[in-house]
C-alpha cells in the first residue's frame, strides 16, 4: 500500500526521470510547459545557436513580449518601438528567434499579449498536476494550479530550451495552514505580505509551500495566484495550492483546456493530486486568517511589513545583521522606528504587475474609486496584465471610472513594477504599489515603494496618503 503524499511528492514523482536523485545528485525533471520572455531569453537561444541545436519541443514553448513593452497609449506597439532602445533590441531579438524556432510567440499586436504569468492562466495553459517553468521568478503564481511551478535562470531557459528537461534538487516539503476567514477589506495580498512578515524572506528556504485551510479554500483564482506569485519573496522555491472546484470552473472551456471526453478525463486524475490525508510535510505552520489586517510595507523587503495601522517597528529584532540591514532600509525610506504609516504622504499609486492586475483587482480598485477623484499632487497608473483584462475592463467601463477620477489608463505589461520604459519613480518619490518587489531602486532610482493590496492602493490614491481602505468601506 502506497504512503500517503502530499501535493507535490505527487506532481514531482510523476516528472522525475526513473532512478535519477539517489547519492545526492539531482533529478532529471520533465518540463511540461515552459514560458519565455525578452529579458532572460536572448543568450539561451544564442546558446542553442552556437551549438547548433533546436528547440526540443516548441507546442511545449510559449513567449510573450512584456518586461520592455510600453504602456504609454498612443505609441505604437506593432513595430516594437519603444521608449528604452535597449527593450526595443530585446523585443526585435525574441520575435527573430521564435520564428527561427517555431515557437509560438505573443508579440505586441497579438490580441493575447500580456505579462507572461497572467496570460498562461488566462488561456487555460497552466494546469493542475504540470510542471511549469520560466526565466522569471514569479513563475510560481502557477502554482495556484495545483501545478510545480518555479523561475529558472537564463542557462537553465537554454537547457530546457534543448531537452524539455531539468537538473534540479529535490526541496523539501511546507504547509502553511491559513484558517478561519479573512475579514472585509483584507485581501490575498494582504494574506501573502502576512505570512512572509511572520515567516521572514528565507523562510521557506529550500522548500516549496502548500497553502492550505479554509482562508485558502474560500480564495478565487486570482486571488490564488497572487499568494502563490509571491513564495519566492518568502524564499520559497514555489508555492503550491491543490486543485479543486474552484479550479475547474476556472479552466473550464478556457482555449489551452481539455476538452469534451478529454476534459472529464481530465479532472478525475486532477481530484487525484490534493495531499492525502495523512501526509507528512517537513514543515508546518498555522495561522488565523482573523488576525490579518490590510498590510502594507515599510522596507526593502517585502518582509518589512506590518499591519496598515501598525507603527514602523522599534527594531529588527536580534542580531546585529538584522539591526544593520534594518537602519538600512529605513533610513532609504526616509523613515524612523515607531513612526506611523497611516497619513504618510505619497506620490504615485501603480495598479498592476504579475501579482495584481488582473480585471478582480481592477474591479476592487475600481470599487474604490467610483465616483471619487485621486488626490491633487498623485500620480496614479492603472496597467491592466494582459490584452484581455483590458479589453474585459473596457467592456465593464472600468476604464472611464479611472480616468473620470485622474488616473491614467495603460496598456499592457510589466511596467512600474520593474521601471521598464519611462515608467518609474523620481528619486525620493514615495509610491504605494501592487508589485511584488520593493527593492531599493526597484521602480527607479531613489524610488520608495509601499507595497500593498489594490483595495489599500486605490484608497491611498482618494486621500493621497497611505489610508486604511477599511474607512471607505
Amino acid at each position: 500500500m502506497t504512503s500517503p503524499r502530499t501535493l507535490f511528492e505527487k506532481i514531482w514523482q510523476q516528472h522525475a526521470l526513473p532512478g535519477a536523485g539517489a547519492d545526492g545528485l539531482p533529478t532529471v525533471l520533465y518540463v511540461d510547459l515552459h514560458l519565455v520572455h525578452e529579458v532572460t531569453s536572448p543568450q539561451a537561444f544564442a546558446e542553442l545557436d552556437r551549438r547548433g541545436l533546436r528547440v526540443r519541443r516548441p507546442r511545449q514553448t510559449l513567449a510573450t513580449m512584456d518586461h520592455s513593452t510600453p504602456t504609454v497609449p498612443g505609441v505604437s506597439r506593432g513595430d516594437l518601438r519603444v521608449l528604452d532602445p535597449e527593450g526595443s533590441a530585446q523585443l526585435e531579438q525574441l520575435a527573430r528567434n521564435c520564428e527561427r524556432h517555431r515557437v509560438p510567440l505573443f508579440d505586441l499586436s497579438s490580441v493575447d499579449q500580456g505579462i507572461v504569468h497572467v496570460i498562461g492562466p488566462e488561456l487555460g495553459l497552466s494546469q493542475p498536476g504540470m510542471t511549469v517553468v520560466c526565466g522569471d521568478s514569479h513563475t510560481s503564481t502557477h502554482g495556484a494550479f495545483g501545478t510545480l511551478a518555479f523561475g529558472i535562470g537564463t542557462s537553465e531557459v537554454g537547457h530546457v530550451l534543448a531537452t524539455q528537461c531539468l537538473l534540479q534538487d529535490r526541496p523539501k516539503t511546507y504547509e502553511v495552514r491559513i484558517d478561519g476567514q479573512l475579514q472585509v477589506g483584507t485581501t490575498a495580498k494582504d494574506l501573502i505580505l502576512h505570512v512572509i512578515a511572520r515567516l521572514g524572506v528565507d523562510g521557506g528556504m529550500g522548500c516549496v509551500y502548500e497553502y492550505r485551510g479554509e482562508a485558502i479554500e474560500a480564495l478565487d483564482m486570482e486571488g490564488r495566484m497572487t499568494v502563490c506569485n509571491m513564495s519566492i519573496e518568502g524564499g520559497a522555491r514555489a508555492g503550491m495550492i491543490a486543485p479543486d472546484e474552484t479550479t475547474f470552473a476556472y479552466l473550464a472551456g478556457r482555449r489551452g483546456a481539455p476538452r469534451d471526453e478529454a476534459w472529464d478525463e481530465a479532472v478525475s486524475g486532477w481530484r487525484l493530486l490534493p495531499s492525502d490525508p495523512g501526509a507528512i510535510y517537513d514543515h508546518s505552520v498555522v495561522f488565523d486568517a482573523a488576525e490579518m489586517e490590510p498590510m502594507v510595507t515599510y522596507g526593502t523587503n517585502p518582509g518589512m511589513a506590518v499591519a496598515v495601522t501598525e507603527n514602523v517597528p522599534l527594531s529588527a529584532g536580534p542580531g546585529d545583521a538584522a539591526s544593520v540591514s534594518f537602519k538600512k532600509a529605513l533610513a532609504y525610506m526616509g523613515l524612523e522606528p515607531g513612526e506611523p504609516l497611516l497619513g504618510r504622504k505619497i506620490d504615485v499609486v501603480f495598479i498592476g504587475s504579475c501579482t495584481n492586475s488582473r480585471l478582480s483587482d481592477l474591479k476592487a480598485a475600481a470599487g474604490v474609486m467610483a465616483g471619487r477623484k485621486v488626490a491633487p499632487g498623485v500620480r496614479m497608473l492603472v496597467v491592466p496584465g494582459s490584452k484581455r483584462v483590458k479589453r474585459e475592463a473596457e467592456a465593464e467601463g472600468l476604464d472611464e471610472l479611472f480616468r473620470r477620477a485622474g488616473a491614467e489608463w495603460r496598456e499592457s505589461g510589466c511596467s512600474m513594477c520593474l521601471a521598464m520604459n519611462g515608467d518609474q519613480l523620481e528619486p525620493g518619490q514615495y509610491a504605494v504599489s501592487t508589485s511584488n518587489r520593493n527593492f531599493e531602486g526597484r521602480q527607479g532610482r531613489g524610488g520608495r515603494t509601499f507595497l500593498a493590496s489594490p483595495l489599500t492602493a486605490a484608497a491611498s490614491a482618494v486621500t493621497g496618503r497611505i489610508t486604511d481602505v477599511r474607512e471607505f468601506l
